[in-house]
């Protein structure tokens, strides 16, 4: 289940962020940006997690275990003393299903008109579970949703396996390369 942690921090330090240096690329591997309101990427460091509001960010959905080894500390801390929503939607690597998927669709459509980053270790299930989430939910084309996982990785085993079924049961036709 997802937990949201939503942090505001008083008037005056808003301000203060909000003049702040230009915004800049995020500074994460594998960054994949689905859309201006929408990106994708592997573990950002604690810095580059501490500027994204400076870039225009305003949520952020993290999908890896906090016990994964690349995993920033206080990740929820450092976005929340911005003022960003924080989704933590651990997927188990090995073991994703249906339910994730589900629920990380509810937790997009919550976040929806918001600049959100979802990410997790790599850039693998966040480009697969975006992937999905804007086939079955946004109703876009399969071929052009399926480029921003290509560039990434070619979902195999369970990943592949989850993909396949969630489009089956969606009535969406496309074959995985």
């Amino acid at each position: 289940m997802a937990r949201v942690v939503v942090a505001l921090v008083g008037g005056a330090w808003l301000a203060s962020a909000t003049m702040a240096a230009e915004p800049s690329r995020l500074a994460a591997p594998n960054v994949v940006e689905i859309s201006p309101s929408l990106v994708t990427s592997g573990q950002p460091s604690a810095a580059a997690l501490a500027g994204l509001k400076a870039q225009g960010f305003e949520a952020v959905v993290y999908l890896a275990p906090p016990t994964v080894g690349d995993a920033v500390r206080d990740e929820a801390l450092i976005v929340g003393r911005q003022g960003l929503v924080y989704v933590d939607q651990p997927i188990d690597f090995e073991a994703p299903t249906s339910r994730d998927v589900g629920t990380f669709i509810g937790v997009l459509d919550a976040l929806r008109g918001r600049k959100v980053l979802v990410h997790c270790q790599v850039n693998m299930r966040a480009s697969s579970m975006v992937f999905l989430y804007r086939v079955i939910a946004l109703k876009d084309d399969p071929r052009v949703a399926y480029e921003a996982v290509s560039g990434v990785w070619a979902p195999h085993g369970p990943w592949r396996r989850l993909i396949e079924a969630e489009l089956a049961r969606h009535g969406i036709r496309f074959e995985l390369l």
